[in-house]
């Protein structure tokens, strides 16, 4: 294959934040994918530091960053906002920083980084389903031409945002929203079949990075919520978090609970998920994980018992399954359907978010 031409040889500066389960993984994607990268189309990916929870490290504290996994850098107090500034002196003319956190307090900073001209990517959802003034902030700061994706809030990896995108871009209009948009729970309702308690299947899913860093964000349907919002806004509709009618499956007693603590009482969800198993089989259908979205502002997230003939009935594992019922997909809406839960998944979605503005960039002069 010929080299790409000298005048499309970019370099983007990237800083990651949160190096946990996905920013590992993507740490990895990136590092496998970047001699193809820079061979074939023209792109030089530079690490340019870490922040994990209180502590980063910058690639002048370590200049083997590049080519290994972190482990033995020389660390230093972290400081969001002289990391995007290292990070975009380090880029020169593109930076770019990735949020894998799950941090309200990072999502604060999208407006200042983004008005810096700092392009960020995330399947952070804090920011995009929080305060409608700052998601309008996080808009307008976008005028002056850093790009914000966040197609990983939604369904990890599946082209979920960009689809609805799309279609509003092109003239459509956008009337309900249906869908399965858990990985998390639609694995526990598949897998979840009597012959082991509802506890033991969450402990599992947790284990293998299903669920979030709190299962509660999962099983009390917030984390659905948010990703309705997510969507409703990019729809232009203003909706909010609070809005939205979430029917929770964390008992009223672990709700406000440590971590810790929940996880060890895990076994109070039995009881009444084991009823609804049996409600479930009882009326010849299956339990799913629904939510609803309408133009008229109505938002519910709940378990359902669906028809065994129901188009979700037939999901497997971690897919979510999102239609969209559009004027042009009135009759037959729009569907988009795929594993939408754990780690790898997830991160790839992120990097796709990365090429997309990597592609937008203009080459060095």
């Amino acid at each position: 294959m010929a080299l790409p031409d000298a005048r499309r040889q970019r370099t983007l500066a990237v800083g990651l934040i949160g190096p946990g389960r996905v920013g590992s993984a993507l740490l990895q994607q990136l590092r496998a994918a970047q001699p193809r990268l820079a061979r074939e189309a023209g792109l030089q990916l530079k690490l340019c530091g870490v922040v994990a929870r209180q502590r980063m490290w910058l690639d002048h504290d370590d200049p083997e960053l590049n080519s290994r996994s972190h482990g033995a850098q020389t660390w230093r107090p972290s400081d969001l906002d002289a990391f995007a500034a290292h990070v975009q002196r380090a880029g020169e003319r593109h930076a770019l920083l990735v949020d894998c956190s799950a941090s309200d307090a990072v999502a604060s900073h999208y407006p200042r980084w983004l008005a810096a001209g700092v392009h960020v990517v995330t399947p952070n959802k804090l920011a995009a389903s929080g305060p409608l003034e700052r998601w309008r902030a996080i808009r307008q700061a976008c005028a002056g031409g850093a790009r914000y994706r966040y197609e990983a809030t939604v369904c990890a990896g599946l082209p979920v945002v960009q689809t609805l995108r799309d279609l509003l871009d092109t003239g459509d209009e956008l009337c309900a929203v249906h869908g399965m948009f858990s990985g998390t729970l639609a694995w526990l309702c598949n897998r979840h079949d009597g012959q082991q308690p509802f506890s033991a299947l969450v402990r599992e899913a947790h284990a293998l990075g299903y669920t979030e860093p709190d299962p509660r964000d999962d099983l009390s349907g917030l984390d659905v919520a948010r990703k309705l919002v997510i969507l409703a806004r990019e729809a232009s509709w203003p909706l909010s978090l609070e809005q939205v009618q979430v029917e929770s499956l964390v008992p009223p007693e672990l709700a406000d609970v440590p971590v810790e603590e929940f996880m060890q009482r895990l076994d109070l969800l039995d009881a009444p998920m084991a009823a609804k198993l049996a409600e479930a089989h009882t009326r010849g259908g299956v339990l799913r994980h629904v939510a609803q979205l309408d133009r008229h502002g109505r938002a519910s997230v709940r378990l359902q018992v669906l028809p065994a003939t129901h188009a979700f009935a037939h999901s497997r594992l971690t897919d979510n399954v999102v239609q969209f019922s559009t004027r042009r997909y009135r009759d037959n809406p729009l569907q988009v359907q795929g594993p939408g839960a754990g780690p790898e998944v997830t991160a790839a979605g992120v990097f796709a978010d990365l090429l997309r503005i990597a592609e937008t960039l203009e080459p060095h002069a």
